[in-house]
This record gives structure tokens, C-alpha cells and sequence, in this order.
């Protein structure tokens, strides 16, 4: 029956932790995602984000529906029949390979596809076209962990499980705020802890994180000392005997260039360069060394460095050294970022590697993949990766570049570049399932792709567990797989440009292409050669390798997948992060994730239970740091560093060491002016993995003074309306276009200006916020003073607030929230009011305000209590270190 409820069993889209969900949807509806409990990776648990889930899937205007392309001579786009749009990007790239060769083709991917996705683009980029340049987003995201892992250990191939969380007695968390990022894998560390309290847990981070709180030794690193903080532990642990000699012999080699290396990091020594005091070095070191079972666990705070792979090698000789892996509770433990950036690696789409974790520099390994593909040979050219991928674009040594599921107008460092670039480019193909992704904007013609949770295949998570991920509704418009629409393009790309060569794509379904993917791994390190949908029906997730049955963890016999069968210790030495502080720049950045966002917002933007936690871009200071450079809490600031600069309001953060400023990473273009939060990072790259050094930079901050602010709120559509005004955005000094989740939706606009707008800029706003005529008014135009409210239905359908004296902001906001109101409203436009302001989300699972838990707090109610009563903390449980630090705060005022 087409209106009967089904349950669909598939896997989460956002992060690499890789849960298993059931969505019960109704015809072309989901109408609830909840955690599957027979999935092993998360037993039933979501977090914040996983649980809302329902409410981004959508069929509107917020999905790119149908194919457009763009009229370069007047930038308008137009729709047109997909067939004709495959055929427009096969005649493009044919045309472009004839004559300028075949790597002047660029393939640039996402850590969001599915295996079988990755496996027909590489095919397509490698063994038709000809080129190795095809990379990923997960160069953005893991590639320092790959180089690490390869080069030490001899494949990319993490060694632990998480069932190794519940086994560890010590846990180092180096740069990941995991109750944030990973918060499924914290929970389970968290219930670890308490069945076993004498679990050690040492967090290695800049801030005082969520993460940082829960830690037994919170070692604040210097931003971009972690080469040397793990180079002195390891130095505490040879001079105070306490390596696994018999290892270190029997299964490793390069030990004693390592030793004599780190000869001068001694914990006094490396206290003045990774910031963390002497004594606390060696109480790390000795956690580390002389637990039974030691599990480290990392991600972009370590690879997302100009030395990530050095950072991760380093983390990786402690384990070496003391023999901490291959056994129950221990090994270096890479968390990956996005749901199946592993699996894109076991594909080989990216340009440093080949199907199954072969090399495209062997001349072996492309023979390999060449006679199991069924062509002569495959390019031998190195591809470029991400960054170099823009760089090419600009000096036309790439001329045509094809951007699926990434955001790279928003993601990418140093976005003046990159902008730059895509602006450049001959021509630009952006396969797409969100109309507000910003790429779109550079974009000659774009493709309408299926998304989660309308396209089936497979994933790879951390733990190197395949799952079956399964479409519960259908596409909407003519959207359709993105395996699909590579293979359109493909085939016509064959008819024109090798014929011959147009069988390698006569897939019938994702099936077809995955059993050919799991042959291209039988024999390699990864061989999961015998699986096939059937047995995964069968069996459920496995782990690869897999040979019958899965393989929980690696190396347990001590023999590793290198030429001589034994890990490498390498000789690393310490560099500093590509920018260092001055007198001009005297502050570090660092940038983040926050807990209720996902990447570049999307997907997390149409949902409004996630907004309201953090609903807009601030950069986040030290209280000391405030007062030395005379910044109020809340006010604007400018932000700049060598490459831009954006204004911000800045909030104080005691988490921070003073010197450092954090921002989050997920405000682009569309949310704010200034081109978003990566208009201030760079792209110095690290030299094995090409990751760039997102975490760190050098800033300046300065008051930003304004002396004219305008506050408005739209009802209606929020992602069309940011569609609609973006563009309004860069027209003044400080600009956000914030979706507001609740009073029915829209949205939230500020405007900062350092000089009052002149009044014909001022007309045009006021047209396109379509309240040129209004029913409550009080205007002084020759002081770019404008007081409008819109309503209808004794509701607020449009207000704006414009000049000095926004006082009727929080009584405007709290009719829109609530329908109620204020009386009499024109004594309310001129700024008399006390209304407080509007409350914030604090638990996204069941929707608990930052208000009510205070509240509860005067009451009396401690945890235990605030859980039983209001359901805070009691869904995935991420809101719970903040709600401990409320009821520090506010416990006993008004008890």
C-alpha cells in the first residue's frame, strides 16, 4: 500500500562514526529517523544531529530539482532536459581533453559519497579520460591520518575498534572535541569510564572543550606544538625505561634514529614550545606507557596541520615504542570526519591512490587496476590534489572542473583563491543536492543529485565496518544518483572520445559496481574480495579485512603490511605552524566544529531544532584578551588576517588560553558578508599528505564601531530567503542572514555599516525586504531611520529596525516566536520596551531551552532532577557538560 508506514534500516550521513538508523517514512515523506539498536557501531544511539534528521529531508525549493545552465555572457541561469544536460557535459569535457589533453580535466569529490559513487568516478576520471585528477574533501579531512598510518605502519588501515573504548585504561583524545564531533563514540567512552573508574582519560586540545572538561589531565598545547609534546613523552619514556624493548625489536625498525632525535626534547625543553608544563609531560607519558591497555583517538586537530603527517607519525611512535597495539583496549585510533571518506579511500578517489589502497606512482599497481578494469594501461602523470587543484584552475593547467557533494565556495581555506579560481575556470560542473550550497554560484552547469536518504550503497565507517546504506524515499524532481548521472556522462563521454571503451559502464545497479570495487581488493591489506549485497544482507556490517568473517582489530601478531613485515619508526623532526604571531598579527586561530552544525550547513541549516543553539557566527576570545584589546562581550569586532577580513561580534571564552581565538568552521557566504569564516584561513599544505593547515592562523582584532545598525526578520522560507538576500550581504561592513526555527520560520538579519547607508541603498533594502510600504511605520530617513512592521493575521510577517536604537528588537523577536503581540506597538518601535531576549536551545534531542534549565536550576533541580523533569541531557547526551556548567553557575541564585 503506497500510504502504509515503512522502516528503512540504513546509516547516518554525517560523521565517520558510522551509525545505524531505521527511517520510517510514508510515501515520499520521512517522518522520524531513530537509532538502529542491532547496528554494532551505535547500538541504538544518535546524537543531536542524527535524531533530526526528518526534518532536512525536503522537496522544495531548498533542493536543486532539475539541470541548469548558465548564460555566461549575461550569468542567468536556465533549466534544461537532463539528457541534454549529459550531453552538454560530455561534449564539454570531450572537446576539452581533444584539445588541451586529459589533465586539463579536474574531478574534485566528497567524503559524503558512496562507495560505489567514488568507484565510477575514478573509473570514468582514470581509465576513460585518462587523468589521475581526482581528489576528495577528505583531503580537507583525513589524508594526514592516511600518511601517518602508511608510512609508519604500511597501510591506511586503522588498527582498533570501538568495542576497544570499553577495554582501554588510559585514553588520549589529541585534537578532537569529540562530545561535539563524535558524540556517539564520547557517550560510549563516558559509560566506559563509569563501569571502570579507573580509566585514565588525558585530552590534548588548545581549548578547555567540552571534551577537555571530562579529562583526568587536560594538556593545553600550544597550537601546533604536538610534534614536540609527543616527542618529549616519548623521550620521558626511554630515559625512564619504560619501552616495550622486545617489541620494539622483534616488529619494529628506524628506532634508533628516532631515539637519538628526540634526544633534545626533553620535557623541560619542550614545555616552552608545546605550552604544557614539564610535569604534566611526564605524568602523560607515564599513563601512556604503563597502562595495560593504551587507545588514542584523534582527528583534525592533528591532521588539519602544515605537519599533520608528522603529528600523526609522532602520536603513532608512542604506540611503536611501547607496544601499545594489537592488543584489547589499545592502538592508534584515527576518528574520521565524514560518514565515508574510508570508503573513498578503499576506491582510490583521490589523487595519491588507486582501488584498493594501491599506488598510482607503481607502475605495478596501475597494471593491476588496468587489466581488472579491462583497459591497456592508466595515466602515470601524479594528479593533483585539492589545493593544487585551484592553483591549477587558475594558470589553466586544469580548465574544466566537475565538484560533487562538496561545498568548495565555502569549505576551502584562503576563499579569495579559491573563488578566484572557480571564477576562472573554462568551465564548471557542480553536481548538487542542496540549492544553497555556494559552489552553485560558480557553477556553468549543475546537475540535480539524490541525497541521504534517496540513494542506496555502501559506506565505510572508522572502524573499517561496511554498511548498506538504503534509499526510504525516492529523489525529488529529476534529481537522480549520483553513480548514475557519472555513468550518463560517461557513456556519451565514451561514444565521442573511445568507443571501444563505453562497456566499462554498463552497470545495471549499485550491486554491480560494488562487486567489481570488492574484486579490486582481494589480496591487498583491506581484502574484502568474497562480499557482495547478498552477504551483507546476511551478515550485517562487517569489518574489513574480511575473509569469512570480519577483522576486529589489526597487527595482532606484530607483522605489519610493509616490505620487510615490520613497522617504521621515522625520523621526524619538529616544524612550526606555516604562520607564526607579530606584532601585527598577535593572535592564533584555530577553527572548529560545533555540535548541532555539520560542515558547511547544508543539510544542518533546514533543521529547526539544530539552529537554535548557536544560530550565528562569532569569533570567541580569552577574557584577557578582551581587555587588552578593549573588545566588549558581544560587541563587533574585525577580524583579519593576511588574506581578509570579516566583522564579527566576539564572545568571551575562558575555555581559551589566552593568545588564541576560536571560530567556528560553518558560516559561508550565504550566512554572512565578508565571504564567510575561510576568507582568513590559508592553504599552506603539509608535504606527504597535502592536507591543508585549517586549524591554524595568525589574526588581528580590532572594535568595529559602527554608526548605523539595522535588525530585520523575514517570515517564510529561510533557504530561499538566504538565497534572495545573499547577495545584500557584502553591501555592508557586518551582515548575517540567520533561519529563525521558530514562530513558523524565516528570517534573522543584522546589518552593521562603519557610516549611515546612503538613502537610495537604503530604498533599495527596504524593496527587497518588501516592506517599501508597510502598515506600522516611523521613519527618519535623513537619519537612516526606519521602524516597519509587516503583519498579518495578528501576526509579524516582516520588521525592520534600522538606525540608532534597536530597543524594540526583543519585543518584536518575542512576537514572532510567540504570536503575542506587544501593545501599544508604535511605543514599542521607539525602543520602550523590556521584553526579555529570546531563549537558546540547549538540548536539541528534546528541545530544552537554556531558559528553562535555569529555571530549574533556581529551583533546586541538580542533574538527576533536571533530567527526570525537563528530558535535558537524556537523547544522546552531548548537552550534558554544559548543563553541569549552568548549574555551576547558577546554583543557589534564587535557590
Amino acid at each position: 500500500m503506497p500510504d502504509e508506514i515503512r522502516v528503512t534500516r540504513s546509516i547516518c550521513c554525517y560523521c565517520g562514526t558510522g551509525c545505524g538508523v531505521r527511517v520510517r517514512s510514508k510515501g515520499e515523506q520521512v517522518i522520524s529517523v531513530e537509532g538502529d539498536p542491532d547496528h554494532p557501531s551505535n547500538m541504538g544511539r544518535l546524537c543531536s544531529k542524527g535524531s533530526a534528521l526528518a526534518e532536512t529531508v525536503r522537496r522544495d525549493t531548498s533542493r536543486v530539482l532539475r539541470a541548469r545552465v548558465r548564460d555566461r555572457v549575461t550569468g542567468a541561469y536556465r533549466e534544461l532536459a537532463l539528457s541534454d544536460a549529459f550531453d552538454l557535459a560530455a561534449e564539454t569535457i570531450v572537446d576539452t581533453v581533444r584539445e588541451h589533453g586529459p589533465d586539463a580535466m579536474g574531478f574534485y569529490l566528497s567524503g559524503q559519497l558512496l562507495t560505489e559513487d567514488y568507484a565510477i568516478f575514478n573509473k570514468m576520471a582514470r581509465a576513460l579520460i585518462g587523468t589521475n585528477n581526482i581528489d576528495t574533501n577528505s583531503r580537507l579531512c583525513m589524508s594526514s591520518a592516511v600518511a601517518g598510518y602508511k608510512m609508519t605502519l604500511g597501510a591506511d588501515a586503522p588498527p582498533a575498534s570501538y568495542e576497544d573504548i570499553e577495554l582501554a585504561d588510559t585514553v588520549l583524545i589529541a585534537g578532537s572535541n569529540m562530545a561535539y564531533a563524535h558524540p556517539v563514540l564520547f557517550q560510549r567512552l563516558m559509560r566506559a569510564r563509569q563501569a571502570r573508574p579507573h580509566m585514565k582519560i588525558i585530552v590534548i586540545d588548545p581549548r578547555n572543550t567540552d571534551t577537555a572538561q571530562a579529562a583526568d589531565l587536560h594538556l593545553a598545547v600550544t597550537p601546533g606544538g604536538d610534534v614536540a609534546l609527543f616527542h618529549a613523552m616519548l623521550n620521558v619514556m626511554v630515559w625512564e625505561g619504560l619501552l616495550d624493548q622486545d617489541y620494539i625489536a622483534q616488529s619494529t625498525d628506524g628506532f634508533a634514529a628516532l631515539k637519538e632525535r628526540i634526544r633534545e626534547f626533553t620535557p623541560a625543553a619542550a614545555q616552552d614550545v608545546c605550552g604544557i608544563a614539564a610535569d604534566d609531560i611526564v605524568t602523560a607519558a607515564r599513563w601512556f606507557a604503563q597502562s595495560p591497555a593504551t587507545l588514542s583517538l584523534y582527528t583534525m586537530g592533528l591532521n588539519q596541520s602544515s605537519s599533520g603527517t608528522a603529528k600523526n607519525m609522532a602520536l603513532i611512535h608512542l604506540h611503536l615504542a611501547t607496544g601499545q597495539l594489537g592488543r584489547p583496549g589499545s592502538g592508534p585510533f584515527s576518528l574520521t570526519g565524514q560518514p565515508n571518506a574510508m570508503g573513498g579511500r578503499e576506491a582510490g578517489a583521490m589523487a595519491t591512490l588507486l582501488p584498493g589502497h594501491r599506488d598510482p606512482a607503481s607502475a605495478v599497481h596501475r597494471n593491476e587496476v588496468a587489466a581488472l578494469w579491462g583497459v591497456d594501461c592508466l595515466p602515470d602523470a601524479p594528479g593533483v590534489p585539492a589545493i593544487a587543484m585551484f592553483d591549477a584552475l587558475l594558470d589553466k593547467r586544469i580548465r574544466v572542473l566537475w565538484i560533487a557533494a562538496t561545498n568548495p565556495a565555502q569549505s576551502l581555506p584562503d576563499q579569495n583563491r579559491v573563488r578566484k579560481a572557480l571564477q576562472q575556470a573554462d568551465f564548471v560542473i557542480v553536481q548538487e543536492a542542496f540549492a544553497d550550497a555556494e559552489t552553485l554560484a560558480f557553477a556553468d552547469l549543475i546537475l540535480p543529485a539524490a541525497t541521504w536518504p534517496e540513494k542506496s550503497g555502501t559506506m565505510t565507517n572508522s572502524e573499517r565496518r561496511i554498511s548498506r546504506v538504503r534509499a526510504a524515499v525516492p529523489a525529488p524532481g529529476e534529481a537522480l544518483s549520483d553513480w548514475k548521472i557519472v555513468q550518463q556522462v560517461a557513456r556519451r563521454v565514451a561514444q565521442k572520445w573511445a568507443p571501444h571503451k563505453a562497456a566499462l559502464f554498463e552497470y545495471q545497479a549499485e550491486a554491480d559496481i560494488f562487486a567489481e570495487h570488492a574484486r579490486l581488493t582481494a589480496g591487498r591489506d583491506l581484502d574484502y574480495s568474497t562480499l557482495d549485497y547478498p552477504l551483507l544482507e546476511k551478515t550485517g556490517p562487517v569489518q574489513w579485512p574480511y575473509r569469512n568473517e570480519g577483522t576486529v582489530r589489526l597487527y595482532s601478531e606484530g607483522r605489519f603490511p610493509t616490505g620487510n613485515g615490520r613497522a617504521h619508526f621515522i625520523d621526524v623532526g619538529f616544524n612550526a605552524p606555516a604562520e607564526t604571531i607579530s606584532a601585527h598579527f598577535p593572535l592564533r586561530l584555530t577553527t572548529g566544529r560545533l555540535r548541532d552544525h555539520w560542515h558547511t550547513m547544508t543539510r544542518t541549516g533546514l533543521s529547526a531544532t539544530l539552529i537554535r543553539h548557536v544560530e550565528e557566527p562569532a569569533i570567541y576570545l580569552h577574557p584577557s584578551d578582551m581587555a587588552r584589546y578593549r573588545l566588549a562581550d558581544q560587541a563587533l569586532t574585525r577580524v583579519k588576517s593576511r588574506r581578509g577580513q570579516i566583522v564579527l561580534p566576539v564572545q568571551a571564552d575562558d575555555s581559551l588560553t589566552p593568545g588564541c581565538a576560536f571560530l567556528p568552521m560553518h558560516w559561508g557566504s550565504r550566512a554572512m558578508g565578508g565571504g564567510g569564516i575561510n576568507v582568513l584561513t590559508h592553504g599552506a599544505t603539509d608535504p606527504y599528505s597535502f592536507q591543508p593547515e585549517l586549524k591554524h592562523c595568525v589574526i588581528a582584532v580590532n572594535a568595529f564601531r559602527p554608526q548605523w545598525e539595522a535588525v530585520a526578520w523575514i517570515r517564510g522560507d529561510a533557504a530561499a530567503l538566504q538565497r534572495t538576500l545573499s547577495g545584500w550581504l557584502d553591501e555592508f561592513d557586518y551582515a548575517v542572514a540567520v533561519p529563525v526555527a521558530t514562530g513558523g520560520g524565516g528570517l534573522r538579519l543584522r546589518f552593521a555599516a562603519s557610516t549611515t547607508p546612503a538613502s537610495a541603498q537604503l530604498e533599495r533594502l527596504l524593496i527587497q525586504l518588501g516592506i517599501a510600504d508597510t502598515d506600522v511605520s516611523f521613519d527618519d530617513p535623513a537619519r537612516g531611520i526606519y521602524r516597519r512592521v509587516r503583519c498579518q493575521d495578528a501576526g509579524v510577517t516582516v520588521y525592520l529596525l534600522a538606525g540608532a536604537g534597536l530597543g524594540a528588537e526583543a519585543a518584536l523577536n518575542h512576537w514572532a516566536d510567540t504570536g503575542v503581540r506587544p501593545e501599544p506597538l508604535l511605543a514599542v518601535l521607539m525602543g520602550k520596551s523590556t521584553l526579555t531576549p529570546r531563549t537558546r536551545t540547549v538540548c536539541a534531542c528534546n528541545n530544552v531551552t537554556d531558559q528553562a534549565i535555569i529555571d530549574g536550576i533556581r529551583r533546586g533541580l541538580d542533574l538527576p532532577a533536571l533530567k527526570q523533569t525537563l528530558n535535558c541531557g537524556t537523547g544522546c547526551g552531548s548537552c550534558v557538560v554544559q548543563i553541569n556548567r549552568m548549574i555551576s553557575q547558577y546554583a543557589g541564585t534564587e535557590a
